[in-house]
């Protein structure tokens, strides 16, 4: 039998061997730490404190204004300097609260006691996950809370933890589900007490084969935990493709998981479940990749959120080269930056510095109708007839090609040897899409 994927898809160069031998390190902060108060998928935080304000570690400091929305803890103790926008990863000012860091790391009362989850019910677990303010940490951030509170948990079949680590560059997931592997089937077996009927997969990339022995070592005794081994391709850890890989079943842009009897959580998702409801921590570290070849050292480094990346790079070594481009993130969703002096959030999962920007050397040209990017499409659409809607401004025609069917992970645009920016279209007209319908929704 096969490794389990997908239908298109593609093989980008991989770059895991300049970091994934590298233990985890855990860096501290220095003096000032940020936590933008919107680090995740929904409605902003609201901040619950004011400048001059003392405040301990695990302390909410941002409290979640919406059905999807997010707590915000603070990960150290220290004085409020101040609450004002600062810039973000993505390039956009955020309202911030900033901390002064005492360098007490005074915990609030509480902060890491043991509890055992099994003498829980499934609505204080749910509560304790709300109130450590978890997100996904897989890149869209969207609140834990709610992705495990389905409208019938009796119709939920499958709990995932996607291991498939699929964009390049990136080895924080690979060394966690090597270092803290206990903790995070200690989430997953959290998450699948709320559950009666369901089981466990973890899907993991077949490069991975010491993430994938270990975890099977670790699960041989559990009836209904199981390892699924994955190919590695591009982007086999879309959520889409991730659920059709393991479970055969098949989800749109207009379902949940849920809808098809599955909850999907990233590797650190998972640990920090078990972290909020079997160690009283809420979601205050954030593990992530430093590398490319323009760093010095590359490194896999375990931090407080809030810390700034340019004091991470520094402590691993810095630059060994002037960058070209340095993305948050990896090469094929990550963004780009234009300064590093930006805090570590939820979201966070790489700091990736390359020597060549491989895209501005590149003219776009004129569709020659391969038909390279119908066939690297993982959600089989038509990229080519797409990006001519794109281009005249066409939303009609865009929804009528299911373009909103598109997630924006690149593959097409890889793969094109015009060079045309196609991902970059579509994100635009799905925006544009996506506003007309919020438009004509709030007009009703």
């Amino acid at each position: 039998m096969g490794l389990s994927t997908f239908k298109g898809g593609i093989h980008p160069y991989e770059g895991k061997e300049l970091s994934e031998d590298k233990a985890i390190q855990k860096l501290e902060p220095k003096e000032v730490l940020v936590f933008p108060m919107g680090q995740h998928l929904g409605a902003p935080a609201k901040p619950v404190v004011a400048k001059g304000d003392q405040v301990l570690v695990g302390q909410r400091i941002g409290e979640a204004s919406g059905f999807i929305s997010a707590n915000i803890c603070s990960s150290v103790s220290g004085v409020v300097k101040a609450i004002e926008p600062h810039l973000t990863t993505s390039g956009a000012m955020s309202e911030s609260i900033i901390i002064e860091n005492d360098f007490k790391y005074t915990p609030v009362e509480g902060l890491g006691e043991k509890r055992d989850y099994t003498k829980l019910s499934a609505e204080e677990i749910r509560n304790i996950v709300k109130d450590a303010g978890v997100v996904g940490m897989g890149g869209a951030g969207f609140p834990t809370h709610v992705k495990i509170t389905p409208k019938d948990d009796n119709a939920i079949d499958y709990v995932i933890i996607n291991g498939a680590e699929c964009e390049p560059y990136l080895t924080s997931d690979y060394r966690l589900m090597l270092e803290e592997t206990e903790k995070m089937i200690g989430g997953l077996k959290v998450v699948l007490s709320l559950f009666p009927k369901a089981k466990g997969i973890i899907g993991i990339e077949e490069n991975k084969p010491e993430a994938i022995k270990k975890c099977k070592e670790l699960v041989a005794g559990e009836s209904n935990i199981s390892v699924c081994e994955l190919k590695t391709k591009y982007p086999q850890g879309g959520e889409r493709m991730l659920i059709y890989a393991t479970t055969g079943r098949k989800i749109n842009s207009t379902m949940l998981p849920a809808d098809a009897g599955c909850v999907v959580n990233n590797v650190d998702t998972m640990i920090s479940i078990y972290m909020a409801v079997c160690e009283s921590t809420p979601s205050i570290r954030r593990t992530l990749t430093v590398t490319g070849d323009a760093v010095a050292n590359t490194a896999n480094v375990q931090v407080r959120t809030g810390m700034s990346y340019k004091e991470i790079l520094e402590a691993v070594g810095g630059f060994k080269v002037e960058p070209e481009k340095v993305i948050s993130g990896g090469p094929m969703m990550g963004a780009a930056m234009f300064d590093i002096d930006v805090p570590v959030t939820k979201a966070s999962s790489a700091l990736l510095a390359l020597t060549k920007d491989e895209v501005a050397k590149y003219e776009p040209t004129a569709c020659i109708r391969c038909g390279r990017c119908v066939a690297a499409c993982p959600s089989n659409l038509i990229p080519q007839k797409m990006a001519e809607a794109a281009e005249r401004f066409d939303d009609e025609t865009f929804e009528r090609l299911d373009g909103m069917e598109c997630f924006e992970c690149g593959s097409c645009t890889y793969v094109c040897p015009a060079k045309k920016r196609l991902t970059q279209a579509f994100k635009q007209s799905r925006q544009s899409v996506a506003a007309a319908r919020r438009a004509k929704a709030a007009a009703k």
